[in-house]
């Protein structure tokens, strides 16, 4: 059962700043008693990957649903955000700008959510990140267009996770989205969306109903009664 049906109120971010400069963003607001707030990160702008990418969307959704502002931000070099595309490594900098934002204008403990590519890059920078208390990883990537996306990281992982993948996920097959998930200790959940691609097109309820589920039941109550 969701908790609380949160403000549709959306505004534009306007001093979220990394070491490459201004990183465009959006805040969807939630309500003013959440005991956490919200990160969402976007697939590889490589591949058209931005803040408005579907199922970022619904992770955000999911999120403000149950109550929580969440933040979606834009890399470094993608929309309007300066600076320039830098595989992952700076992108893990803009992370944690992002985080730090958050904190600063919330004062509450973290929740992240990341697809794809920016599940790989989120979940670097917010494993063990003592103000982030719960994990997402969405269509998590192992092989896409050439890339390698590597999990070792996941073994000083400790806080609760959440993993949704596609049976037919063609960057993350089932065999070894399994094996980068057996590296993370427990508290975790591995979620497999039938008949779902990398992009989970026409499976984005499932997704959404998922990150619901796990999370009323990791972090209930999300808002002070």
């Amino acid at each position: 059962m969701t908790i609380s049906t949160a403000s549709a109120v959306l505004r534009t971010v306007d001093d979220l700043r990394g070491p490459a400069g201004r990183l465009e963003a959006l805040l969807n607001s939630g309500s003013p008693d959440a005991n956490f707030a919200a990160l969402v990160c976007h697939p590889h702008p490589m591949g058209g990957g931005t803040m408005h990418n579907k199922v970022v969307y619904h992770a955000m959704k999911a999120f403000q649903g149950l109550g929580l502002p969440v933040l979606r931000f834009n890399f470094r070099g993608t929309g309007l955000s300066e600076g320039e595309h830098d595989h992952g490594r700076g992108e893990r900098d803009d992370v944690r700008a992002a985080l730090d934002w958050l904190e600063r204008e919330f004062r509450r403990p973290l929740l992240f959510a990341g697809f794809s590519f920016g599940a790989n890059v989120g979940l670097h920078v917010c494993c063990g990140d003592a103000r982030v208390r719960g994990l997402v990883g969405l269509g998590v990537p192992v092989h896409a267009e050439g890339r390698d996306y590597h999990y070792e990281f996941l073994r000083s992982c400790a806080q609760p996770k959440l993993f949704v993948s596609g049976t037919r996920d063609q960057y993350g097959p089932m065999e070894k989205v399994e094996a980068a998930v057996d590296l993370a200790p427990e508290p975790k959940e591995l979620v497999w969306v039938a008949d779902a691609d990398h992009f989970f097109a026409g499976k984005l309820d499932e997704v959404r109903a998922a990150m619901t589920a796990w999370t009323e039941k990791e972090f209930s109550p999300l808002i002070r009664s």
